[in-house]
């Protein structure tokens, strides 16, 4: 394998640049060949000051460039299918940020291609199983240090959502982290949501339901609840309380020191995403280079991406009616065992 990844950068908007700047500054093992973005003018930005890297207006433009050897992916997600099926068919690296794609039926078509060409190739950017206080729970719950799991509480608080941003939203691309979050604590997939709708904010534009309350049920009868609350005002907050049989460990929340001083008390919350789980792109990042490297993936398989995207249908479908739905999954490839 070769001793250097050569990443083109699918997409240059906020998460893409973003990771150009972390692959070109920050990581080991690789470099920015090649960045894509429909807006030539904004690809020829992102790679200023990236010596040997090109702008291209066209994905299988890059993906036949003979420089690039591997491909991030950070375009919306409906047009990730066909990149990724384009990437597949060169047989490279492929890190996808989520969605994989924006549905069930098309993530089981990668998930399919990906089992045809008989290895992994694709690590779906969930990137907070990266996170150190994700990590140090998941450990609890490996090592049973408290006793078995028995519920997970979650809160996924923005301080307001961008234009545009609709009612299912929410679902697909809010409560998806906490869909996959759930999966990797318990190491199981889940069976049913169910989505309650009560007293909405003022805040919320029109059209749009928040906060909404999110239940959900694992195969071994895990119970978690989401509150999703996207136009919270104060701040970016993720936060996760576990409930063991023998104690409770609660993560994420207010971040830094908190201070008593002059009658007033308290820390910050953070404004958004890149300062909450700056760090945890790192890591996965790296992680998905080192393991590229070595001819395997670290992280998110795209059966994770497909089993969300099964989970995001059946909450879209819960927020319309109100009942528990049921999680529809394949039978699961051997390549995922």
């Amino acid at each position: 394998m070769t001793e250097t990844l050569r990443v083109a950068v699918i997409g240059a908007g906020r998460m893409g640049a973003d990771h150009i700047q972390r692959l070109s500054k920050r990581i080991h093992g690789a470099e920015v060949a090649a960045v894509v973005d429909v807006d030539l003018a904004r690809a020829q930005a992102a790679i200023e000051g990236i010596p040997g890297a090109v702008a291209l207006a066209d994905a299988e433009e890059a993906l036949n460039n003979g420089n690039v050897n591997a491909v991030l992916i950070a375009t919306p997600g409906f047009l990730h299918e066909d990149i990724l099926l384009k990437a597949l068919a060169k047989d490279i690296p492929i890190l996808c940020e989520k969605p994989l794609t924006p549905d069930a039926e098309s993530a089981w078509k990668i998930v399919r291609a990906e089992e045809e060409l008989g290895h992994k190739r694709i690590q779906v950017g969930f990137m907070r199983r990266f996170d150190a206080e994700y990590a140090a729970l998941g450990q609890v719950i490996r090592d049973h240090e408290l006793g078995e799991l028995l519920m997970l509480h979650h809160q996924h608080r923005n301080p307001t959502t961008p234009p545009g941003f609709t009612n299912e939203m929410l679902i697909n691309d809010s409560v998806v982290h906490e869909f996959d979050a759930i999966r990797f604590f318990t190491g199981e997939e889940i069976t049913s949501v169910q989505v309650r709708l009560g007293k909405a904010t003022k805040n919320a534009p029109a059209g749009q339901h928040d906060p909404q309350h999110v239940l959900v049920e694992t195969e071994s009868g895990v119970l978690a609840d989401v509150e999703i609350y996207v136009n919270a005002k104060f701040g970016y907050e993720v936060a996760t309380q576990a409930a063991f049989e023998d104690g409770i460990v609660n993560i994420g929340g207010d971040k830094g020191p908190y201070t008593r001083s002059a009658g007033h008390w308290g820390g910050h919350v953070t404004p958004g995403f890149e300062e909450r789980f700056g760090a945890a792109y790192d890591v996965e990042i790296q992680s998905w280079v080192d393991a590229a490297l070595r001819g395997e993936i670290g992280g998110p398989t795209a059966w994770d991406g497909y089993a969300t995207a099964a989970c995001c249908e059946a909450g879209v479908e819960a927020q319309k009616n109100g009942e528990k739905v049921a999680v529809k999954l394949n039978a699961k490839p051997a390549l995922y065992s």
